[in-house]
């Protein structure tokens, strides 16, 4: 079978997968038919991070010094940059597949595994980039939109993608390490320097805004939209849930942070 022909079928299957979940539901909202179930999970996740996760983040960010919260952020984000050039490729985007391999070499290099940003600071922004963008250039609806228990917002399509996704960066990354307890401790410390980087994020929304499940799921699936139309002017100018880079600008722009070293 061909590539075309590959991704014709998976296509194909990915499309009948959320036609049939699509009829589900008859909520007003045409984006959120499953609004009070995905409410009802935003409530669980919500209550377990402010109980447990937020806790152990910010007594992290306590014992840890910001530059080294910034290293550590930077060797996990660098990881996942081969997974992301193949899905420009995917897309027939071979410019942002080669740079973004390209940033992965030079980083993971002069930047000593990816605790410096080299890449950055020499013009190379970094493309976020997952299978559940190629699905979407592929043609496949994103179907509902779905809030996934610890995960948090997603769509139907998105979710579907996060298992090529986990494969693609922790399966075939930290996932090869034979010690069990290192690799475990690095899946948790991922976790945790993740969700550090979306803690200032995170307490704005929850103070200023009125609804915060509105406000988190529309960003979410504007900023998806964008990034599906390759737009990046228009990606970068929303809040991005994913992008520890993205996240740092939004955090300079509402002057809840001065500038650091990367």
């Amino acid at each position: 079978m061909s590539t075309v022909q590959f991704r014709n079928v998976l296509a194909g299957l990915a499309c009948s997968v959320l036609a049939g979940c699509a009829a589900v539901g008859n909520e007003p909202n045409p984006a959120d038919p499953w609004e009070g179930s995905n409410r009802n999970m935003y409530a669980i996740n919500d209550a377990v991070d402010k109980a447990i996760v937020r806790p152990v983040t910010e007594l992290y960010a306590f014992l840890v010094p910001r530059p080294v919260r910034t290293c550590v952020l930077n060797m996990f984000v660098n990881i996942t940059e081969p997974w992301s050039g193949l899905n420009s490729i995917l897309q027939e985007r071979g410019h942002d597949g080669i740079n973004t391999l390209g940033r992965f070499l030079l980083n993971s290099t002069a930047g000593i595994g990816g605790c410096i940003d080299v890449a950055s600071t020499t013009g190379q922004p970094r493309i976020a980039n997952d299978f559940g963008i190629t699905l979407g250039v592929w043609g496949v609806p994103s179907g509902p939109y779905l809030v996934l228990p610890i995960i948090g917002p997603s769509t139907v399509r998105d979710g579907l993608s996060d298992i090529p996704n986990l494969y693609g960066n922790q399966i075939i990354t930290i996932g090869l390490i034979n010690d069990v307890a290192l690799r475990n401790s690095l899946w948790g410390l991922e976790f945790v320097a993740r969700r550090d980087a979306l803690l200032p994020i995170s307490k704005t929304v929850d103070s200023t805004a009125l609804d915060p499940y509105s406000f988190i799921r529309d960003a979410y699936l504007q900023r998806r939209e964008a990034m599906i139309r390759g737009n990046l002017q228009d990606a970068e100018q929303l809040p991005d849930y994913e992008d520890f880079e993205a996240i740092e600008a939004d955090e300079k722009a509402l002057g809840m942070k001065e500038d650091t070293p990367q």
